[in-house]
């Protein structure tokens, strides 16, 4: 029986390993003919529109722009950064703390503070004390274990 199957299975190995090599495709055979039945010929036309006297310089168009006064990113982003008057963020938050706006990190620090005086477990147990049902006891019920701790 161990013979007759690792025979079978030899066989559709070598099956596997065969029949897309009878199947192969010769894609330049393809491309070829497709070229001979007057195809559009991508490669002769690409050379073609490369060779064109008036192929586009986009560096000169660039710099033509530039010439023309139209606005030259580059030095106004220069300009920009060079100011003196650059925006100071730290100094603006500060300033802000200063007038009395709300100080999210001191509000943040007494929120923790307070939370860390919540027992959530005690509540939580009251809560289920207080409820006609429990959800981690429908959980064993319906799953026949117990997911928690």
């Amino acid at each position: 029986m161990k013979r007759f199957a690792l025979s079978i299975l030899a066989a559709s190995a070598a099956a596997i390993a065969i029949v897309p090599v009878a199947y192969a495709v010769d894609f330049e055979q393809l491309r070829q003919e497709n070229l001979d039945k007057d195809a559009v010929n991508f490669d002769r036309t690409r050379r073609e529109n490369l060779e064109k006297s008036n192929a586009v310089d986009f560096d000169q168009l660039r710099q033509e722009n530039l010439d023309k006064d139209a606005v030259n990113f580059d030095r106004t982003r220069r300009e920009n950064l060079e100011k003196s008057s650059a925006v100071d963020f730290d100094q603006l938050r500060q300033e802000n703390l200063d007038k009395d706006a709300v100080n999210f990190d001191r509000t943040r620090r007494e929120n923790l503070e307070k939370s860390s005086a919540v027992d959530f477990e005690r509540l939580r147990l009251e809560n289920l004390e207080k409820s006609a049902f429990n959800p981690d006891e429908l959980r064993r019920e319906h799953l026949g274990f117990n997911l928690t701790h």
